[in-house]
């Protein structure tokens, strides 16, 4: 079985990332979105496994210690971390991973995993940005210019993702979302399998003939 691709979505607050990940994970079925490790207790409905693997401060810090994560910070007095061994298991089975996070981190899973494929979400134009964030219905002036001026921040990390997803049709994304994951299985690094395969037959024909 060839090894997944790890895949790291990163984007603007009101890009649509959440919205993107459920529809990708809905219409093909071998994608598998990292499951995250937390401090915090767990919310009404939440479960252990499914939603986050809820660990105690002391757990936590053992895994800092033992080299347990792809990437983690602490929000809030609380630590969130993505963990090595259920990416790299799910990995190992084929499956095509995806981790959500904040630019810092997909930064320093790329550092550690050069073939990474970074991916960074963001609307057609700032304008758009705005209009969702105010449509959300959810969030007072004061936070809309908070995330905007965040947004400023971050764009100023958009050139080091592998590819720019513009979120202006969902399915349109989606698809393109899929495409690029799934090409970047022919890459070089990721077809060991095929590389020794065919250096196996070539040297098989060559002492064929020569004998």
């Amino acid at each position: 079985m060839n090894r997944g691709i790890l895949t790291v979505v990163s984007g603007f607050s009101g890009a649509g990332k959440g919205t993107l990940m459920k529809e990708l994970l809905k219409q093909y079925d071998n994608y598998a979105l990292s499951i995250s490790c937390t401090t915090r207790s767990p919310r009404e409905g939440e479960e252990d496994g499914v939603h986050y693997f809820f660990k105690t401060r002391e757990e936590f810090e053992a895994m800092i210690a033992d080299n347990g994560f792809l990437e983690y910070a602490e929000y809030v007095n609380n630590y969130y971390g993505t963990p090595v061994a259920y990416v790299q298991d799910m990995l190992n089975q084929g499956r095509d991973v995806i981790l959500e996070i904040e630019i810092q981190g997909a930064l320093k899973v790329k550092q550690q995993y050069p073939d990474t494929l970074l991916l960074f979400v963001t609307p057609p134009s700032a304008e758009e940005l705005e209009r969702r964030l105010v449509n959300r219905g959810t969030e007072t002036a004061e936070v809309i210019r908070f995330r905007m001026n965040r947004a400023v921040e971050e764009a100023e990390y958009m050139d080091r993702y592998d590819y720019l997803v513009i979120n202006d049709d969902l399915q349109t994304c989606v698809e393109e979302m899929h495409e690029l994951i799934q090409s970047q299985k022919n890459r070089a690094s990721n077809r060991g399998d095929m590389i020794d395969k065919m250096k196996k037959e070539l040297k098989i024909r060559k002492e064929n003939k020569e004998e």
